[in-house]
């Protein structure tokens, strides 16, 4: 009798990277997230381009008390005249700005510490790690006061005081992905060929954590983002008439019974935003590092 049977197709495996954005679409918090953050960039990119009205323009008919919300200006004006909504979308740049530049600094120096910490151990681990352990056991908050307190600090300021103090989780995360990639086959194997420390961190080891970085970076972003904006907000960070969602959140607070339409967009944006963020890390941490 015949064998009737049909042979079994040979699929042809999908790539990783494949498998990754598939992951990611089924995380649908972390995709409506991304669509979200992608509006606002869109917005804070091209509005102040389409707006009539400058950030620090002031109708002088409208200065003593903010302005109510009408066909002109549509979260009305503040007290000094100037059109809310240029300022909140031109306040977006400033504060994204500052959150995504804080969390490239922090990404690179948490993995620069954690992969000599992790890669050569001994000594160098445990003076690496013992001055993460003093950085943590530091107040974030009120050490980023006393140094913008101090220096006043500009834009470019900031941003470094920002990345250089939120930085150590993301060392502790790099040391333990290379220690863990640092006894594996393929690092053994080029050791054996005669490559050295540099290049079995930088060339070997390093592609094979970018997965965590990468998770690590954007839940970085938050992180910035709020500590710029509570800088702001209390009065240390960028200082007006620069505008940034914690000092528009600052000025505001003063008309919080009078024009709450000032306080409560800034407010929203910061909360979403961040919510965004984290959610979009969590999205990319089960995409690369699913648990099935």
């Amino acid at each position: 009798m015949a064998d009737t049977t049909l042979p079994l197709a040979h699929t042809k495996p999908q790539s990783y990277g494949r498998r990754v954005v598939k992951r990611f679409l089924k995380h649908r918090p972390a995709v409506i997230s991304l669509g979200f953050l992608m509006l606002l960039a869109l917005v804070i990119i091209i509005g102040p381009y389409l707006s009539p009205y400058t950030f620090d323009g002031q109708d002088f008919t409208l200065i003593g008390a903010p302005g109510p919300m009408n066909a002109q200006h549509w979260l009305g004006t503040d007290e000094l005249g100037r059109d809310a909504m240029t300022r909140l979308i031109y306040g977006g740049r400033v504060s994204l700005a500052v959150g995504l530049a804080g969390a490239v600094i922090a990404t690179f120096a948490g993995t620069l510490v954690g992969a000599l910490s992790g890669f050569y151990r001994g000594w160098v681990d445990l003076l690496l790690m013992r001055f993460t352990d003093v950085m943590l056991s530091i107040p974030t908050l009120p050490l980023v006061l006393l140094l913008s307190g101090l220096f006043r600090p500009s834009p470019p300021l900031l941003v470094a005081i920002v990345g250089l103090l939120i930085w150590m989780g993301t060392a502790r995360l790099v040391r333990s992905q290379f220690l863990a990639l640092r006894e594996r086959e393929f690092v053994e194997a080029a050791r054996a060929l005669g490559a050295g420390g540099p290049r079995l961190m930088f060339r070997h080891i390093l592609p094979n954590a970018i997965g965590p970085i990468t998770v690590s970076a954007t839940l970085a972003v938050g992180s910035a983002i709020m500590l710029e904006s509570a800088l702001s907000f209390l009065g240390f960070g960028i200082q007006p008439p620069v505008p940034t969602w914690g000092n528009l959140l600052n000025s505001a607070s003063s008309w919080l019974s009078v024009a709450p339409w000032l306080a409560i967009p800034p407010g929203l944006l910061i909360l979403c935003t961040v919510l965004a963020v984290n959610f979009l890390g969590d999205g990319l941490r089960d995409a690369m590092e699913p648990r099935e």
